[in-house]
């Protein structure tokens, strides 16, 4: 879960392989629930090696393998 403040701006799920379908199932059902329990539309989904955008009822949520989110993420230690 990434806040700002009080308000939840993202929800983020880790899943190393989302090719099997009970694992895929589990993972997609829990990010949709929280989704709809904290009111956030920003669905993120980090993979070992899968990468796209799919829809889920009315949410979108995206597919990123963990090598490119670690390149795309601003880590401020200090």
């Amino acid at each position: 879960m990434v806040k700002d403040g009080i308000k939840v701006t993202q929800l983020i799920q880790v899943c190393y392989d989302v090719e099997y379908y009970d694992t895929r199932k589990r993972e997609v059902d829990a990010l949709l629930r929280a989704s709809e329990e904290l009111g956030c539309k920003r669905l993120l989904v980090i993979t070992e090696d899968y990468e796209g955008t799919e829809r889920f009822e009315d949410r979108k949520i995206n597919f990123i393998p963990l090598w490119k989110w670690l390149i795309n993420t601003k880590i401020s230690y200090f």
